[in-house]
């Protein structure tokens, strides 16, 4: 789980952010828009919203030392949920590689359609 920026404001709320969930055995993605500036319990709500109601409770989940994710909120859902968080570790792209190469290819593609005129549009 990482966050993206640089993302033209766009949508719904004017969105600006993505946060990127990758499921490592099924190599899918999910990327689902959200506000740079959104606290911890933002983001926390988002989580639970798109994925724990869709997909049930995760038992492991990896992620950068970002403070949206270490803050003591996560960690109290994380336990909660009996679910085991592991951050991953600076240039250790085993870890986190797929994340990360995801978060570069989702810029390149949203820098390519914001360079041709395209709008956001809500998918609802």
């Amino acid at each position: 789980m990482d966050g993206v920026a640089r993302i033209v404001p766009g949508g719904k709320g004017n969105l600006n952010s993505c946060l990127i969930i990758i499921y490592r055995f099924r190599k899918s993605v999910r990327c689902l828009p959200c506000q740079k500036e959104d606290t911890a319990m933002d983001t926390a709500l988002l989580f639970w919203n798109e994925m724990i109601s869709t997909c049930g409770v995760l038992k492991v989940i990896i992620s950068d030392r970002d403070q949206k994710f270490a803050s003591e909120l996560w960690t109290n859902l994380y336990d909660m949920l009996s679910t085991k968080l592991a951050f991953s570790t600076a240039y250790h792209p085993q870890t986190d590689g797929l994340a990360e190469r995801m978060i570069q290819t989702m810029e390149d593609i949203l820098r390519r359609f914001y360079a041709y005129g395209m709008e956001y549009k809500d998918h609802e």
